[in-house]
């Protein structure tokens, strides 16, 4: 007896199969509703003296660059995909980071929108003699979610639990309308939630 056997070929490209099915992929994204914990990211470094002013302290860039990486991080683990950085929209340098302290930064998304999220950043520089730990700087950095593209995809909704995530939470649309408002995308009167700030 002769069996006759068919081997099928076919090649499979996961970059053409996930691009082809990347709308089943966002739809899913968008239906879903996460915590602000999730996205949490916490990045603690020492502070070196190669990266100080002359004063001892340490460089604001440099700051700036690694609350920028905490931030992208935190956005990459709420939405799953590629991130980038669209702007940021509030930094305080509220007191300097000597050399030699060990520097934590806590970021997590605080508010997600269509494809963007906002993440608030908090930096904590603990004393190297008493270990004692300060709050030395906030930011609030804006992600957006794209595609391998750079078409900007939906992301999941945020449900805050504590009540500073539900205050950020809040607050994130008013900054987002200000926003859309200077840069002209956006008429102050149709900007409702931040009209009722000043009204109430």
């Amino acid at each position: 007896m002769v069996v006759s056997k068919r081997i099928l070929k076919f090649k499979f490209s996961p970059s053409s199969y996930f691009s082809e099915n990347s709308h089943i992929f966002a739809k899913n994204l968008k239906d879903m509703v996460k915590t602000p914990k999730e996205s949490l990211t916490v990045l603690t470094d020492m502070v070196l003296p190669g990266e100080t002013n002359p004063l001892g302290n340490l460089f604001g860039g440099e700051l700036l660059a690694r609350m920028d990486r905490a931030c992208s991080i935190a956005a990459r683990r709420h939405s799953r995909r590629i991130v980038v950085t669209a702007s940021v929209n509030h930094v305080a340098f509220n007191k300097a980071v000597p050399v030699g302290s060990v520097v934590t930064i806590e970021a997590k998304v605080s508010r997600a929108f269509k494809s963007s999220m906002e993440i608030y950043v908090d930096v904590w520089s603990e004393d190297r003699e008493s270990q004692k730990r300060t709050k030395v700087n906030e930011g609030i950095y804006t992600f957006v979610a794209v595609d391998r593209t750079g078409t900007p995809i939906a992301v999941p909704q945020i449900k805050p639990e504590t009540q500073l995530e539900k205050e950020r939470f809040e607050g994130a649309l008013r900054r987002k309308q200000l926003s859309l408002i200077l840069s002209g995308k956006m008429k102050p009167s149709d900007a409702t939630e931040l009209r009722a700030l000043f009204l109430s």
